[in-house]
C-alpha cells in the first residue's frame, strides 16, 4: 500500500498511544483511589479505541469476552464496543441500501426508522417493519470498509513484524500468521451475501435443536453490503441480573451454550467463531430445565475436517482420563508437535502440567486452566498452534469467556465431559467406537474398570436438548445394536479368558448402570 496512505495513519496510532500514556501519568499524580483511576483510564482505553475503527473495535471485542484477563471495571467498559458504538450519518446508510437493494427504504420496508437501534464495528442495525406485524433486522455496512480494513491490516502486519522479536514468546508460529488470519476472517463478515449463507446453514444444522434459534434470511432484501433478517426479541447476556429479571436462569444458558458450541465443533465440523455477548440471545425456554439462546451475526464462521473433529474428541476422552501417551499422539496428528518427534520427552511434561489438575478435580478444571498449563510448555518444547486452530481456539475462549461473565464459578469441563462421554455410547460413527473401545479396554483386551466408572457417573445427570436421558438409548444401541458387534465380542473375550471373575470389579458399574437404565427411565428416553 502507497506510504502516503498508512504513514498519517500510523501517526495516529502513536498519537493515541501515547495519549493513553499520558492520561495514566497525568492521573498518577492526582489524589484519586484506585478504583476511580481505573474507571476513568477504562474509558479513555474506550474511546481511544472506538476512535481507532473496526481492526482495533474487534481486537477489544475479544479482550471484552475475557473477565479472566481484563479487569471487571475495564471489562464493563469494553463490552460497549460490542453493539454500542457511535453510528454513521442516517443518509450515508440510505445511500447503501438505494445502492445495494435498487430502491429507497422507505419502498421496500412499511416502517423504516431514520435511525439505527444499535451500531456495531462493521454496520449498523435498523429495526424495520416489513409487513403487518413481522419486524426485521437491517444491518447496513459502514462506509468504505474495504479500504479501511486493508489500511488498518498492513499497519497491525507491519508492527508485528517489528515487535516480534522482541517479545518472550515461543508460540511456534510468527505474529504476522495472526493477523493475516484475522484480516482474513474480518474480509469474509464483510461480505453480507456469504454471511446470509452460513445463516441458512448453520440454522439447517440446529433444525432439529429446539433450544437454538438462528434468525431467518430475507434473500430479496439482502446483498453485500445489506442483510435483512427476521428480528430476534431477546436478552443480551451480558448480566445475571438481567436475566433472572427476565426470569431465564443464567446457568441453563451457559450449559445450552456450551453444548451447542461443542456440537459445532465435534459434531458438525461448523461453528460460530464470534460468540460474544452481542451475538447471542438468551429467550424464554421451551423446556423446563434447558436454555433457549438465539445466535445472530454469522459473519465469523469457520470449518474444521472430519479427521480433526475425531481427534479434537479423542483429545478431550484422553485428557479426561490422564492418558498422555495417546494425548500426545494426538496432538502430532492436529499438528501442535511435528510428527517426526520423539515422544519420550514431551510425555512427563504434559503429566506433570495437565494431570496434576486432574487429579484435584475434574469439577475444579477449566480451559482457562488448559491454556495457562500449556502455555508453561510452550516455553519448553517445539509446539506450535495450527493456523488452521486460531479461530477454534478464539471460539472456546470466547464461549468459556462469556459463561464466566454469567457465572464467575463456572466451570467448562464438568459440562463438556458428559457431553463427549455421551457422543462415544451413541456409537455414531466407526471412529467414536473405537475411541471408546480404546477407554473401555486395555492393549491387552482387559476392561479399565475406573474409566468404566468414571465413564458413567459423569453421565448419571445427562440430558439432550429434549431434556430426555442419552445413556440409556446410547447404551441399548451398543449393547444390543448391530453397531456395537465389536463391542459386543471384546467383552465376550474378555469374560472367556479369565480363570476366574472378579465379581467386585463389576459391582460398581453395575451400581452406576442401575440409575440409568431404570425401566421408567429407559421409556422417558425412547418416547
Amino acid at each position: 500500500m502507497r506510504p502516503w496512505i498508512w504513514m498519517p495513519r500510523l501517526f495516529e496510532l502513536a498519537n493515541c498511544f501515547l495519549s493513553l500514556v499520558f492520561f495514566s501519568l497525568f492521573q498518577s499524580f492526582r489524589s484519586i483511589n484506585g478504583d476511580d483511576f481505573h474507571k476513568r483510564f477504562a474509558k479513555e482505553i474506550l474511546n481511544s479505541i472506538t476512535q481507532l475503527g473496526p481492526c482495533f473495535i474487534k481486537i477489544g471485542q475479544a479482550l471484552s469476552t475475557r473477565p479472566d484477563l481484563v479487569r471487571r471495571d475495564w471489562l464493563d467498559e469494553l463490552t460497549n464496543l460490542q453493539d454500542n458504538l457511535p453510528p454513521y450519518d442516517h443518509s450515508s446508510a440510505v445511500n447503501i441500501i438505494k445502492k445495494e437493494l435498487g430502491s429507497t427504504p422507505s419502498d421496500l420496508f412499511e416502517d423504516f426508522p431514520s435511525k439505527p437501534i444499535a451500531a456495531a464495528s462493521l454496520g449498523q442495525v435498523y429495526k424495520a417493519r416489513l409487513h403487518a406485524d413481522y419486524w426485521v433486522a437491517v444491518k447496513v455496512q459502514r462506509p468504505n470498509l474495504r479500504f479501511i480494513l486493508r489500511r488498518d491490516l498492513v499497519i497491525l502486519r507491519f508492527l508485528s513484524i517489528a515487535i516480534s522479536p522482541f517479545l518472550p514468546l515461543n508460540l511456534g508460529f510468527k505474529i504476522e500468521e495472526i493477523v493475516d488470519e484475522f484480516g482474513r476472517s474480518l474480509f469474509e463478515e464483510i461480505d453480507y451475501e456469504l454471511e446470509a449463507d452460513n445463516a441458512e446453514k448453520f440454522s439447517k444444522l440446529f433444525a432439529d435443536n429446539q433450544s437454538i434459534t438462528v434468525p431467518t434470511v430475507e434473500r430479496l432484501l439482502s446483498s453485500k453490503r445489506v442483510i435483512t433478517t427476521s428480528w430476534i426479541c431477546g436478552t443480551k447476556l451480558k448480566d445475571k441480573n438481567e436475566l433472572r429479571h427476565n426470569g431465564i436462569n443464567p446457568d441453563e444458558i451457559i450449559r445450552t451454550g456450551v453444548v451447542s458450541g461443542l456440537q459445532q465443533l465435534l459434531e458438525f465440523g461448523y461453528f460460530h467463531a464470534d460468540p460474544h455477548p452481542g451475538n447471542m440471545f438468551a429467550l424464554k425456554s421451551k423446556k423446563p430445565g434447558i436454555g433457549h439462546i438465539a445466535y445472530i451475526d454469522f459473519g465469523m464462521m469457520d470449518e474444521i475436517s472430519d479427521l480433526d473433529r475425531i481427534t479434537l474428541t479423542s483429545a478431550l476422552v484422553h485428557l479426561f482420563n490422564n492418558d498422555f501417551d495417546e494425548l500426545a499422539r494426538d496432538f502430532q496428528s492436529l499438528g501442535f508437535l511435528n510428527k517426526e518427534m520423539d515422544l519420550r520427552t514431551i510425555i512427563p511434561a504434559l503429566n506433570e502440567v495437565l494431570g496434576a489438575s486432574f487429579n484435584e478435580s475434574v469439577s475444579e478444571f477449566n480451559f482457562k486452566a488448559i491454556t495457562d498449563r500449556f502455555s508453561q510448555l510452550m516455553y519448553e518444547y517445539p509446539f506450535r498452534v495450527p493456523a488452521r486452530f486460531a479461530l477454534v481456539i478464539r471460539a472456546v475462549v470466547s464461549q468459556e469467556g462469556l459463561a464466566l461473565r454469567l457465572n464467575p464459578d463456572f466451570k467448562i469441563i464438568p459440562v463438556a465431559y458428559p457431553y463427549v462421554a455421551a457422543r462415544l455410547l451413541s456409537g455414531e460413527t466407526q471412529e467414536l467406537l473405537n475411541i471408546l473401545l480404546d477407554v473401555v479396554f486395555d492393549s491387552e483386551g482387559n476392561l479399565r474398570i475406573e474409566r468404566i466408572k468414571s465413564l458413567l457417573d459423569v453421565l448419571k445427570t445427562d440430558y439432550d436438548y429434549r431434556g430426555k436421558r442419552t445413556l440409556p438409548v446410547a447404551g441399548l444401541r451398543l449393547l444390543f445394536g448391530r453397531d456395537g458387534s465389536l463391542f459386543r465380542s471384546k467383552l465376550l473375550m474378555y469374560l472367556v479368558k479369565r480363570d476366574k471373575t472378579n465379581l467386585s470389579d463389576f459391582v460398581s458399574i453395575i451400581k452406576s448402570l442401575r440409575s440409568n437404565f431404570n425401566p421408567s427411565i429407559v421409556a422417558e428416553s425412547l418416547f
